[in-house]
């Protein structure tokens, strides 16, 4: 979890900007400020244009920290989104983070790190799977997609993915490889899945982890025009620890990282 007061406001200015698959851009700035106090599964708030259009701030999750630059992965889906992919080198943003809380990689009672992706939801992972191995903990990735175009594994290692169409790897879903793999992946020792992906698949996986025991840990998205609890943007019904009823979160605040057995869908 972050502090409050690690959150900064910043002006940063774009140093690099590099198309890496259709509609999809890795974005990279320097931010001491960020790079110094974020976590994986952190995110950052990003205003855009310095107009009054967009309106409101854009989360991205922080894919990577290298010294004091910060990269994030952006798809273009909008108005924002696509602004930001077509910045250039030189534009300035406004950024506010780091925000949100962190997966609990450093747990120590497990011995291999499952890293299940759908999509753009691979943003969080390179970060993440950066500071699992320096724990010495093995770290494998199941990255899925309708098709070739879908799959980003930039930063990645030891990857293994699976495509709708069955135009690269595994013919099916992340999921349905995982079923395939399990009891080949269990031989690495205890693991621990950590998920980032659209809602239908974190579920199809939330249930999964839960018929094999398996703990997992899934980062959601949602609209999020402040990042710190104040547009009440970023509601997300959820079940209550040990089972008890449902409650109603803010996700910025109590997320985007949540146990997957907490899931409503």
């Amino acid at each position: 979890m972050r502090r409050e007061s690690s959150i900064t406001d910043n002006t940063v200015t774009i140093s690099s900007s590099t198309n890496i698959g259709p509609d999809v851009s890795l974005v990279s700035f320097r931010c001491p400020p960020v790079a110094r106090n974020a976590k994986p599964g952190n995110f950052v708030n990003i205003k855009i244009s310095p107009q009054n259009q967009p309106l409101l701030r854009r989360p991205f999750s922080i894919h990577y920290i290298d010294g004091d630059r910060v990269d994030i992965m952006a798809k273009s889906v909008g108005c924002g989104t696509s602004l930001l992919c077509g910045s250039p080198v030189g534009a300035e943003l406004q950024v506010l983070g780091p925000l949100g809380n962190a997966f609990t990689y450093d747990d120590p009672h497990y011995q291999t790190a499952l890293l299940v992706s759908g999509g753009i939801g691979s943003a969080p992972m390179r970060f993440l799977e950066k500071n699992i191995r320096a724990q010495g903990k093995k770290v494998r990735n199941i990255i899925g997609g309708r098709t070739r175009q879908d799959i980003r594994t930039e930063g990645l290692m030891d990857c293994m993915t699976a495509t709708e169409d069955g135009s690269e790897g595994f013919k099916g879903t992340a999921i349905d490889l995982l079923r395939d793999r399990f009891d080949a992946l269990c031989d690495s020792g205890s693991i621990r899945v950590f998920a980032c992906g659209p809602n239908p698949m974190l579920k199809a996986l939330a249930e999964f982890c839960r018929d094999h025991g398996v703990p997992c840990e899934v980062s959601l998205e949602s609209v999020m025009g402040c990042g710190i609890g104040i547009c009440y943007g970023c509601t997300v019904e959820v079940r209550n620890p040990g089972n008890s009823g449902t409650s109603t979160i803010l996700l910025c605040r109590e997320g985007p990282v949540l146990d997957a057995e907490r899931l409503l869908f």
